[in-house]
C-alpha cells in the first residue's frame, strides 16, 4: 500500500466535521476537557483508540476511520526524520 503524501492531521478533519459547534460544547459532549479537544484540533495532539470511539459514538462515523487517519499522518511524519541504515534482520533468499 502506498503511503498518502503529507496526509492532514485527523484534528483538522475532526474540526469540519464539528462545523459551528463551539470547543466547549463538543467536548462536553465527548466528555473530555476543552483543552483536551482544543489540542487535538490545533494538531497537537493525536487521537487516541479511546478518542475514536468517542467519536464514533458522537458522530456516527467509524472509530477505524479515526485510528486509520492518525496512523497516516503518524507514519507520514516518522517517514520525514532522518535514521540510520536498517539492515534486514531476516534475507529472502
Amino acid at each position: 500500500m502506498t503511503r498518502m503524501h503529507n496526509p492532514a492531521h485527523p484534528g483538522l478533519v475532526l474540526r469540519e466535521y464539528l462545523d459551528d459547534i463551539s470547543v466547549t460544547d463538543a467536548a462536553k459532549a465527548l466528555g473530555v476537557t476543552r483543552a483536551t479537544l482544543s489540542r487535538i484540533l490545533n494538531g497537537n495532539a493525536g487521537i487516541s483508540a479511546d478518542m475514536a470511539l468517542r467519536l464514533e459514538a458522537a458522530l456516527g462515523t467509524s472509530a477505524e476511520m479515526w485510528t486509520g487517519m492518525q496512523a497516516q499522518h503518524d507514519l507520514w511524519m516518522a517517514s520525514q526524520i532522518q535514521r540510520p541504515a536498517i539492515r534486514p534482520i531476516f534475507s529472502h533468499a
